[in-house]
């Protein structure tokens, strides 16, 4: 049963933006560590943060919670299979409204261009 599903599409150039302004201090404040060194590894890592921003409001939108109190940007993370195949790994916050929701898988789709990217998610129950 679909619980909820989410959808997010971002300009990449307003994520490089943030990065070529703030550093890693911004890539701290939404991304963790392992996201963090996947994208910098990277000829051009712009797309591929931008991309996991959106796969993380996108997440945050399935919830119907958006980013805030019960679900932080550290608590959804954005992984790869050796397939390339992209799938979602919940800490502390989002394991927590995981089981409260009775959910029992997302489902990510990512998608980007050079100037757009974009993710949708589906909350199974």
């Amino acid at each position: 049963m679909i619980l909820g599903t989410g959808i997010d599409l971002i300009e990449v150039s307003r994520i490089e933006d943030s990065f070529a302004r703030f550093g890693e201090r911004f890539l701290k404040r939404i991304l963790r560590e392992e996201e963090i060194a996947y994208c910098l590894r990277l000829a051009r890592p712009g797309p591929h943060l931008a991309v996991r921003f959106a796969a993380k409001e996108a997440v945050s939108k399935a919830f119907g919670t958006g980013i805030g109190t019960e679900l932080g940007w550290h608590d959804i993370e954005i992984r790869r299979r050796e397939s390339g195949e992209p799938f979602v790994v919940l800490h502390n916050g989002g394991l927590a409204l995981l089981e409260r929701r009775k959910g029992r898988a997302l489902h990510v789709s990512l998608t980007h261009t050079t100037t757009m990217a974009g993710a949708v998610v589906i909350l199974e129950g």
